[in-house]
């Protein structure tokens, strides 16, 4: 058994720093990649599975991702979200769940899944630590749920959320990828789901990635249509809660759950951006469709290195875009979502 990581100290007295861009965000928030493997086949992200690539460096270990992690909050970043790829495939993810809860300054741990093994793990990653967690259902029609996975398994994925309402996590969202032909009863079941769920059903616009052209371009919805959909019902939007994500959530006296949408193509979306990515093989990600990425792995192999670490993390702020260029077409140099976790 790996012996514990020792917690990283932050200087008696010392603050930690802010982390800022040349916009003036500041930043709270890491999504943090465990791996690009995934053992769905997502229509919109890994249609042919997932596909290693020859000559790629080894994924993050433990010790490398606590690291990381220790540094950036000694900058300030206090959420952080475990994601992939399918960030549970990793067999020491429990381990990193762990080492990563008991660093100093982190304040909420979250996940990303797709709810393959929630129903019977859910207790153990709520006792690991994790404290909200995001399932991926992208319809409750079975057949289709199967048809855009891969995977007949939409009842077992239902189950680990009811799991994870069970298990007390502080949070459960479900994510699903809006495309088209959403039909009435798609949104009667969807409307069903959270009329007695305390989950937050969010739709996301699909977005363009580099292998994903020709889909997106049959596929892409506007959001537009979600918040007409609800604002026409009756429900109301809440006020993001400080460290959230992108979602704009919307209530309902009639319902227990919410809905929410993440609306990538809407003028402004990045104006509030207050995440920052690492990926599975140690690079920092200023924007999910972003150029390239600055590499962190040769500072990641002791704890010597930490304030070299910290300085570098620090002056790569100012270059940090002011948005996306997905409108015009451009999505930097993701090849699907899975590569940098979405």
């Amino acid at each position: 058994m790996d012996p514990p990581h020792q917690p990283f100290p932050v200087a008696p007295g010392k603050d930690p720093l802010v982390l800022e861009d040349g916009y003036g965000r500041r930043f709270a928030y890491l999504r943090l990649s465990l791996t690009e493997r995934c053992n769905f086949r997502c229509t919109y992200c890994l249609p042919n599975g997932f596909r290693k690539q020859p000559g790629l460096p080894a994924e993050l270990a433990r010790d490398e991702m606590v690291r990381a992690v220790r540094a950036f909050a000694h900058v300030g970043l206090w959420k952080l979200r475990l994601t992939g790829g399918e960030p549970t495939v990793r067999s020491d993810f429990d381990e990193i769940a762990r080492d990563i809860g008991q660093i100093p300054g982190i304040r909420r741990l979250a996940m990303t899944t797709n709810g393959y093994r929630l129903a019977e793990r859910a207790a153990d990653w709520r006792a690991a630590g994790i404290d909200a967690i995001n399932v991926s259902i992208d319809t409750l029609d079975p057949a289709e749920f199967a048809r855009i996975t891969g995977h007949d398994r939409l009842d077992e994925v239902v189950a680990g959320v009811d799991a994870a309402l069970d298990a007390k996590f502080d949070a459960v969202k479900v994510n699903s990828v809006l495309m088209r032909g959403l039909t009435d009863g798609d949104w009667s079941d969807i409307l069903a789901f959270v009329a007695e769920r305390p989950v937050a059903w969010r739709f996301i616009e699909l977005m363009r990635t580099n292998d994903n052209a020709a889909f997106h371009a049959e596929q892409r919805t506007p959001g537009e249509v979600i918040r007409l959909r609800l604002e026409e019902a009756g429900w109301q939007p809440l006020a993001r809660e400080i460290g959230a994500g992108p979602s704009i959530d919307y209530a309902h006296p009639d319902f227990v759950g919410r809905i929410g949408l993440i609306a990538p193509y809407a003028p402004g979306f990045c104006d509030s951006c207050n995440r920052l990515r690492l990926s599975s093989r140690g690079k920092l990600h200023l924007c999910l469709f972003g150029e390239g990425g600055l590499d962190l792995r040769d500072l990641l192999q002791s704890d010597d290195q930490h304030d070299e670490l910290v300085e570098r993390i620090l002056a790569a702020m100012p270059v940090k875009a002011r948005g996306h260029r997905l409108r015009e077409g451009i999505s930097g140099s993701t090849p699907h979502l899975a590569s940098i976790g979405g």
